[in-house]
């Protein structure tokens, strides 16, 4: 897997960044791999996996934003046709 560099991090609260929807899908497939191979210990497992429950959710958030933004541009289109 290769490693994807972006700029664009939302800040968020006391200088936390939130990764962007790839960001986090590409760190949720690294934690996923390193749980997979067996290779670390349970406990760190355990850490990784609560990592990325958080990154799922910070995915879903963003799908939502997506998919409400795409129907409300999708509603906008639908005005401008009636017209």
């Amino acid at each position: 897997m290769t490693k994807k560099t972006s700029t664009s991090r939302k800040k968020t609260g006391a200088s936390k960044e939130t990764p962007s929807f790839e960001e986090a899908l590409e760190n949720l497939e690294a934690i996923i791999d390193r749980i997979e191979s067996g290779e670390i210990p349970l406990e760190q497992s355990i850490q990784e996996y609560e990592k990325g429950m958080k990154l799922i959710k910070q995915c879903r958030e963003f799908l939502e934003k997506a998919e409400q933004r795409v129907s409300e541009l999708s509603l906008d289109d639908g005005a401008t046709k009636e017209d």
